[in-house]
């Protein structure tokens, strides 16, 4: 706003009351973090400390002790989220030995745990199955539960990509212009039987199946029905929860069977790596205003970014388009690939 506009709307309001000074919501900058490896608190601390000074204000951490990172992320001020696959159970051995059944099946009737999709750690359990979700939710509720955590954070809360962003069809020797039935999931007895008792139909004996409406939504509502449950566990625990997602509520959909301006979430993470998708970086803005014109009104969305596309001098511009957006913040894929120069470029957009 001009001075001149501000000192006219001033005038033009003389007799009322004056309202208090709002300051707007600062915009946050997140990484993400493999915390696995045999580090020890001082040299967490030290990694943490070098990118709380360029401006990083949170992490969201996978993998090592959850005490140990909890504790070395609050020494520094930052924001500790704990990161956590759902569905994807790949690493999840007693799964695998002792409910080979729970794993999603495709269209042309392989099992995940058998036949991954792309690669070999596509195994992933069906959200349809009332065992499965009693199952995640203990894991969910415990992590919430740890004195260090902030919020949990949910990765692969989704089904796997019935299609590929278009920019890794070459990594793969693909050409998805259309849902393979390889890649099209679940067709687990459950999930055909509970669909068959809300519609009168086996997906099995749609005429096209990737075209009807109603197994659409059939799949979207089975992860959001996961999510509201876990995302309940979560917050009985005096927790908030985050999740990262596919980049906006239409990709999300058609690609991950993914609704997720619907969830009960406190943040939301969508991966807006542009170069996934053959997109510039203004895409990200983009992309980012179409998911916070989704939410709720004042739900946070924190723009995730992927540092391997972007060298420091395009990851200030990504940056200021995903504010440009209305964005809250954003998040960087992810610390190791943290350089100087790209901490120097935070320090060019103001945070």
């Amino acid at each position: 706003m001009q001075r001149r506009d501000f000192l006219g709307r001033v005038g033009a309001a003389a007799g009322a009351a004056i309202l208090p000074f709002v300051p707007a919501p600062a915009f946050r900058v997140w990484t993400w973090v493999h915390g696995d490896g045999d580090l020890s608190l001082a040299e967490w601390r030290r990694r943490f400390a070098r990118i709380r000074t360029a401006g990083i204000t949170g992490v969201l951490v996978g993998g090592g002790e959850v005490q140990l990172l909890g504790e070395a992320a609050h020494s520094e001020g930052l924001t500790f989220h704990r990161w956590t696959w759902i569905l994807n159970r790949t690493g999840d051995a007693w799964a695998k030995e002792h409910h080979p059944e729970w794993f999603i099946v495709s269209r042309k009737g392989d099992s995940s745990l058998t036949t991954p999709p792309y690669v070999g750690y596509y195994q992933w359990v069906c959200p349809n199955r009332a065992p499965v979700r009693e199952y995640l939710r203990e894991p969910v509720a415990r992590i919430a539960r740890e004195p260090g955590v902030d919020a949990v954070h949910f990765d692969y809360i989704r089904f796997p990509d019935v299609i590929l962003p278009v920019g890794l069809w070459a990594k793969y020797g693909l050409v998805q212009d259309h849902e393979f039935p390889e890649y099209d999931f679940c067709y687990c007895d459950v999930c055909r039987a509970t669909f068959a008792r809300q519609s009168g139909r086996d997906p099995m004996d749609l005429p096209d199946p990737p075209a009807d409406e109603a197994w659409r939504r059939f799949r979207w509502d089975s992860v959001t029905g996961l999510v509201r449950e876990l995302a309940d566990s979560v917050h009985a625990q005096g927790r908030e929860v985050s999740a990262a997602v596919f980049p906006t509520p239409q990709l999300a959909r058609r690609l991950v069977r993914q609704a997720w301006e619907q969830w009960p979430l406190d943040a939301v993470f969508p991966m807006l790596y542009h170069g996934f998708y053959q997109e510039p970086v203004s895409w990200i803005g983009k992309a980012a205003e179409q998911g916070v014109a989704a939410l709720p009104a004042g739900r946070p969305l924190y723009a995730g970014l992927y540092l391997p596309d972007l060298p420091p001098a395009d990851l200030a511009d990504a940056i200021r388009s995903a504010r440009d957006g209305g964005a809250s913040g954003v998040s960087l894929f992810e610390l190791g690939g943290l350089t100087d120069g790209h901490l120097r470029a935070l320090g060019q957009v103001g945070l």
